[in-house]
């Protein structure tokens, strides 16, 4: 039906790429957690969110930074425990400074919960940071090296992190990359640190990594991952041209909670994979993960964010709810889900919602009546449509119901 009453302007004509698919990585719990802004979850919420990942068929998440002290390592050790011991469809990792001290921690976790913990270790790449920390390439190498080997040898899985990948030099990203390639890493995270890039800029970088390592001859072996950040508002296009680019796995957070203005929002990835066609499974419980990271993180969700904001659905438009009605008085729910939505709310359990406003129309009122099982006579509606004439807002439903009960 779709194809006989939409023409998608986003399949037809000469500028398409399909959308890959890419497995997903989640950071709620890791870079989500460093905004300044947000609550440090208790662990309760922390393993409840670990779970809703894992019911919603995300490959693997990080759940710490265990060289953050005994709360961090308390925190990575308990989830690791609890994907083990409920054998939770989800892989786990942990951050860690291109440091002995930040890798050991994670290493006695593994030791400890026998869960392989990822260990993803970071180090800042960029002309800026090098000269701010007073580095040169060759230390670079040096802490690379250090780092990757000290994984291996543990058997841990290993993913070298470049920060500020964006804006680091291609001769210097050559070297470290070299060297933990040959040490062993299994994957090259491509970090968009202070949300830099344009979508010409993944392209670029995610296509020259990746004609390194064939270069190489590791591709088969050697991942590329992609890590984006919000400062431009691009995180999320970014992070699906990454997908599109040749990137094999993508980061974000629950509500794109990070850094300054956050990550690429992991929620809306899931929402834009599944209508693109390259994510094949149930998302109505996505909204009540974003929900309980709300709530735990005290992160309101603005009421226009797409899918999960209260109005999302919500029209109080005359013309758009007439559109709504008239569709769903045919008896076609389909039709009615579309109309004027471009994401299907039934898809994500939720549906479409008709309110009364000063810039409704008499059908608003009466869909509104009828749904909450209210005959709507005509001297109801005509009361309830002058009401909402005098207004400068949608009603709210205790103030249509005073109306109600006066008539």
């Amino acid at each position: 039906m779709a194809d006989d009453v939409i023409y998608d302007w986003n399949t037809e004509g000469t500028h398409r790429n399909p959308m890959r698919r890419v497995q997903l990585h989640d950071e709620t719990l890791r870079d989500g957690i460093q905004c300044p802004s947000v609550r440090d979850p208790d662990i309760d919420t922390k393993k409840e969110v670990v779970r809703r990942l894992a019911r919603l068929h995300v490959d693997t998440a990080d759940v710490g930074l265990p060289g953050a002290g005994p709360r961090a390592v308390s925190d990575v050790t308990v989830i690791a425990e609890m994907v083990r011991d409920e054998k939770l469809d989800i892989a786990l990792g942990a951050a860690a400074r291109t440091h002995p001290n930040d890798i050991r921690p994670i290493i006695e976790i593994t030791q400890a919960t026998g869960v392989p913990l990822e260990i993803m270790t970071f180090l800042g790449s960029s002309p800026i940071r090098m000269l701010a920390e007073n580095w040169d390439p060759a230390r670079l190498v040096d802490l690379t090296r250090t780092a990757v080997r000290m994984g291996v040898e543990a058997g841990q899985p290993v993913s070298f992190v470049t920060e500020d990948t964006v804006r680091s030099h291609p001769d210097v990203l050559r070297d470290v990359f070299r060297v933990a390639v040959d040490e062993g890493a299994d994957r090259l995270v491509l970090c968009d640190t202070v949300g830099h890039s344009t979508p010409d800029g993944v392209r670029n970088i995610v296509e020259w990594a990746h004609a390194l390592l064939v270069e190489w001859g590791v591709r088969d072996r050697v991942r590329l991952d992609w890590h984006g950040h919000q400062d431009r508002g691009l995180s999320l296009v970014n992070a699906l041209i990454a997908a599109q680019a040749g990137c094999d796995r993508v980061h974000g957070t629950m509500l794109g909670i990070g850094e300054r203005v956050g990550n690429t929002p992991l929620d809306l990835m899931l929402v834009n994979l599944k209508l693109l066609g390259a994510y094949d499974h149930d998302l109505h419980e996505l909204g009540e993960l974003a929900h309980i990271v709300s709530e735990a993180c005290h992160v309101p969700i603005p009421v226009n964010y797409p899918v999960f904001g209260s109005d999302a659905f919500r029209t109080g438009t005359g013309v758009h709810a007439a559109a709504v009605i008239k569709a769903q008085a045919q008896g076609d729910d389909w039709l009615a889900d579309r109309i004027y939505s471009g994401v299907p709310a039934a898809w994500f359990g939720e549906k479409q919602q008709i309110e009364i406003g000063h810039q409704s129309g008499v059908s608003n009122v009466k869909y509104w009546l009828q749904a909450r099982g209210i005959e709507p006579a005509s001297c109801l509606v005509e009361a309830i449509f002058a009401e909402a004439k005098k207004a400068d807002r949608t009603l709210t439903e205790a103030e249509v119901m005073a109306v109600v009960g006066n008539a």
